[in-house]
């Protein structure tokens, strides 16, 4: 049996697609202007900036991002080239190469994660109720769960 989509379905999934759509686009925009980076820039940025000793190897960013390891070496070796990171010997042995932060990048991370969060807060948050804040938050807390359940730890490995 197909599924259909009653016309007001259509249209509430058709403008919540476009107020993402221009949500992206608008935080995007911001970014570039701001601070000079991209989303992908910035999406590296934080997330070496809140690993531990804020350094990762490439195939730990890469899982990190969700991202091909291609696309993140390649953006890795832009952001190189701008200073942002650097590749540096991680583990005990000081053998495997990892990505860290220059102090340029720490600089970049810490003006853009200001700027972006006053975005998010013009775009997002302030166009919003408490309630409708919290209807938004509750949905997609189920959606998430629903799409990608979280392993439970416990389970299957016999610890009691």
């Amino acid at each position: 049996m197909a599924e259909t989509l009653e016309p007001e379905e259509w249209a509430l999934w058709d403008v919540w697609m476009r107020a993402q759509r221009l949500l992206a686009r608008e935080l995007d925009r911001g970014l570039q202007r701001d601070c000079g980076i991209s989303k992908a820039e910035f999406s590296v940025l934080v997330t070496l900036w809140r690993a531990p000793g804020r350094v990762l190897r490439v195939g730990e960013l890469s899982d990190s991002l969700d991202w091909e390891k291609s696309r993140v070496s390649h953006l890795l070796t832009r952001m190189e080239n701008r200073g942002f990171v650097e590749r540096v010997r991680s583990g005990t042995s000081g053998r495997r190469a990892g990505i860290g932060l220059t102090a340029e990048g720490r600089r970049v991370v810490q003006s853009a994660v200001r700027g972006h969060a006053g975005n998010i807060r013009r775009h997002f948050f302030d166009t919003l109720t408490p309630d409708q804040a919290a209807a938004i938050r509750a949905w997609s807390e189920r959606t998430v769960d629903r799409i990608e359940p979280r392993v439970d730890e416990s389970a299957g490995d016999g610890a009691a």
